[in-house]
Order: C-alpha cells, then sequence, then structure tokens
C-alpha cells in the first residue's frame, strides 16, 4: 500500500487488487478490506499522536462492506481521526474503487498509549 499523510490525523493508502488478494476469481476477499481498513484508521491515529511520542493500538472497529473490489482495481482509503482524545481516539475511514465507487466504510476506536510502555523503547 502506498501511504500519504495529509495531515496530522488524515491520511490516505493506495493499493491494487492482486490476484492473493482475491476469494473467489474476481472478488477481494472481505479480510483484506478489513485489514485495509484497519491500517486506513490506525495511521490515521498513529499521525495524530506520533508527534507526543504516542504508538496505538486497535480497540475496536465496525466495517461496512457497500460493493464488491474487483481484480485489478485500484482502491483508496481515506482514513481521519474524528475526536482525539488523551488515550482514546474515535476515527472513521472509507475505501473507493477507481471510480469513486465506495466499497467500505468504517468507525474505530484507537488507544493511544506512550512508546516507552512498548517492545519498541529501545528505538527511542
Amino acid at each position: 500500500m502506498k501511504l500519504t499523510v495529509i495531515e496530522p490525523g488524515k491520511i490516505s493508502y493506495e493499493m491494487k487488487v492482486l490476484s492473493k488478494h482475491l476469494a473467489t476469481p474476481t472478488a477481494i476477499h472481505g479480510g483484506m478490506i478489513s485489514a485495509m481498513m484497519d491500517a486506513i484508521m490506525g495511521v490515521a491515529s498513529l499521525s495524530a499522536v506520533a508527534l507526543d511520542n504516542k504508538l496505538v493500538s486497535t480497540v475496536e472497529f465496525k466495517i461496512s462492506y457497500l460493493n464488491p473490489a474487483f481484480l485489478g482495481d485500484i482502491l483508496t482509503g481515506n482514513g481521519m481521526v474524528d475526536k482525539k482524545g488523551n488515550r482514546i481516539i474515535y476515527a472513521s475511514g472509507e475505501i473507493l474503487n477507481q471510480k469513486n465507487k465506495i466499497i467500505a466504510k468504517a468507525m474505530g476506536t484507537f488507544n493511544a498509549y506512550p512508546i516507552e510502555k512498548s517492545d519498541l523503547k529501545e528505538y527511542i
């Protein structure tokens, strides 16, 4: 996936549907859409707290699949933080195909925590 950080709390991902992403001979697997959406909202949330030396983890999210995506489609996922608290972040996302047709929408909750509490502390 190709990431673009538009501003803190707002990102875009782009991905081409390849044969390894398919559930049927022509349509993408819902798990791929779900994984992409988790990344979209998670990275939007991360971009909002990274300068505070925080990481994020997914608490929960709800996804609605509105249309199928097919082999060769170019998917664009847009994620944004709707509300940022000290620890809890609410984010939303959508995935569209190259024809601007909505493939999926989602809302999620993310936990922001200090990087010192992670196993990445050796990198700071």
